[in-house]
């Protein structure tokens, strides 16, 4: 049977790259990361492939042994070759290191270790039964695919992505509160794809009273996208019961606190990894001020309006020295507009 020490480096690291080509089939939405996992022979062949397809399916293990099953493939001997520590607990789904060991497995390696307290611990279960489970290869590429859940899993919060839309002199709108619309219709179909991308969208209970959003993910053609994104409302206040967020196909959550920390504690809760925020400066610079912004989402459109209308409000920072730094990670053009995504430094 295939094991650590005699299947060559270049064989494994050839199907980690295609176990982590599967995992990228998955959703980004939801509590589960995206996983992919290959079952080869003793020749290093892979026989059977699997990937997770969300919350309440097979995880992508169970799923390779089904096609393996399916292509009549013995998986007694057989290596896996999976993105992420196989999971050790029962949740919507049973433990996928009892599914491995169960199977005959031979040989695990996994690319991730599992940093869930309750779902890690799968490569110990498989290793004292006798089955060796290795960390590696391509740690570096499995890591950068779940960065944001597996921020949120260990931080005990979600991901949190800040987005404003401002004029190049940072206006978030005109003297008289007129925003509709700064950016073109390409940003704006591009802030819809970030939206479906999102477990959540967080919004202020004053952005509400103002603006009446709807929230919703919709397509060039004005129709809903599959995956609705959570409307999530930070402030004390209840807002009106004619809302238009009311008939959210999500539904709808009102938090009845101000307080940053509660409420991403009270989403992580609720298995919410990745949020997307829209809410207005306020709730924009909160969350900044907090420390609690892991990416920046900022549309630019050429043009001023000067005034005190800014995108954000105080972050408490007194000198230049303080001032928070960025990293950019794309800088993109979107008809007249500029798109640019960051990151804090110290992230």
């Amino acid at each position: 049977m295939p094991n650590a020490e005699s299947t060559p480096s270049s064989t494994l690291d050839a199907a980690m790259r295609r176990a982590l080509e599967l995992a990228r089939r998955g959703p980004a939405v939801g509590p589960n990361p995206q996983v992919g996992c290959v079952l080869m022979d003793s020749r290093g062949d892979i026989v059977a492939e699997g990937w997770h397809r969300g919350a309440g399916t097979p995880h992508a293990e169970v799923a390779a042994l089904y096609d393996a099953r399916a292509r009549g493939v013995d998986t007694r001997g057989l290596t896996a070759v999976v993105t992420l520590e196989p999971c050790n607990h029962t949740g919507r789904t049973g433990p996928c290191s009892e599914a491995l060991l169960a199977a005959g497995i031979g040989a695990v390696h996994y690319a991730v270790a599992d940093p869930g307290d309750a779902s890690s611990g799968g490569a110990a279960r498989l290793a004292a039964a006798g089955v060796p489970a290795t960390h590696g290869p391509r740690t570096g590429e499995g890591e950068a695919l779940l960065h944001p859940w597996l921020t949120a899993v260990r931080r005990g919060r979600p991901w949190v992505i800040v987005k404003w839309a401002s004029t190049l002199d940072g206006r978030a709108a005109a003297a008289d509160g007129s925003s509709q619309w700064i950016t073109g219709t390409t940003a704006r179909q591009r802030v819809h794809e970030e939206r479906a991308a999102a477990d959540a969208i967080l919004v202020g209970t004053g952005t509400v009273l103002a603006d009446d959003p709807s929230l919703t993910a919709r397509g060039d053609g004005g129709e809903l996208l599959a995956h609705q994104p959570l409307p999530v409302v930070v402030g004390e206040r209840r807002i009106p019961s004619t809302a238009k967020l009311h008939a959210h196909p999500a539904g709808l959550l009102e938090t009845g606190t101000r307080d940053p920390h509660a409420v991403l504690r009270q989403l992580h809760e609720r298995e919410i990894r990745r949020v997307y925020v829209e809410g207005g400066p306020t709730l924009a610079s909160a969350l900044i001020a907090a420390g609690l912004a892991d990416e920046y989402s900022i549309y630019l459109a050429p043009a001023l309006l000067g005034g005190d209308r800014l995108a954000l409000g105080d972050l408490g920072i007194p000198t230049i020295g303080d001032a928070r730094r960025l990293h950019l990670t794309t800088v993109e053009q979107l008809g007249d507009d500029l798109f640019i995504s960051a990151t804090p430094k110290e992230h």
